[in-house]
């Protein structure tokens, strides 16, 4: 079993927790998360731990430990801290606002980029350009940031785009000039 998967995962205070078959469900302040888990894992609930075990000791399903591990400590602590990208928004006249859940985007194209914000997702404008992508579900809160990112990925020559708060783009030199 990997070493990830053998560590329990701590249920914090105010977050509950459920096995339904293989359905694990955990409730929170900040929402609510249903996952399944595969069926070569039993899952052991206790009062303040989960552990994530092997079904038989089949060991085609030890490869899932880890990942069924992370995937549930994900689900227990995003309802009760949740989760949060920030994205940079760099390009003269590029800017964002958000109107009734739909994000504004406007990313040096002919027209306006709506986005519309999925249920689950807060998303805070900060000075026209820092985007906070906030929510519980820490898959929905990358996959919305990726998206986000991918309607204008920066460029390596002027870095015009939206990047990730702590990336580093790689800038590239220009053409030069032939005599």
């Amino acid at each position: 079993m990997s070493r990830i998967g053998k560590k329990p995962v701590e249920i914090p205070k105010g977050v509950k927790v459920k096995l339904n078959g293989d359905i694990l469900t955990s409730s929170g302040s900040l929402g609510k998360i249903s996952k399944k888990i595969p069926e070569g894992i039993i899952i052991d609930l206790t009062d303040s731990l989960i552990y994530v075990k092997l079904k038989d000791n089949n060991p085609d399903f030890e490869k899932y430990t880890g990942l069924t591990r992370t995937i549930v400590a994900n689900a227990v602590n995003g309802v009760a801290q949740g989760f949060s990208k920030d994205l940079e928004i760099i390009g003269v006249g590029y800017k964002a606002e958000v109107k009734n859940r739909n994000l504004i985007l406007n990313l040096g194209f002919s027209h306006q980029v709506n986005f519309i914000i999925p249920e689950g997702i807060n998303i805070a404008v900060d000075k026209n350009t820092l985007l906070k992508i906030s929510g519980y579900d820490k898959e929905l809160v990358g996959l919305v940031a990726s998206r986000i990112r991918g309607l204008r990925k920066p460029e390596p020559y002027k870095g015009k785009g939206i990047k990730y708060s702590n990336e580093v783009i790689r800038r590239k030199v220009g053409k030069a000039s032939g005599k």
